[in-house]
């Protein structure tokens, strides 16, 4: 049986990888498009 403690940890850890990866994409992202929009002009 997993405490009530260690199940909230493991939850915010994955919620938190989530949202790190989200973040990382989106920068990406942004990051190519940008690079492509300056490198066609």
């Amino acid at each position: 049986m997993i405490d009530s403690q260690l199940a909230s940890n493991i939850l915010l850890g994955v919620i938190g990888l989530i949202a790190l990866g989200g973040v990382v994409g989106t920068a990406a992202a942004f990051f190519s498009m940008g690079r492509s929009a300056y490198r066609k002009d």
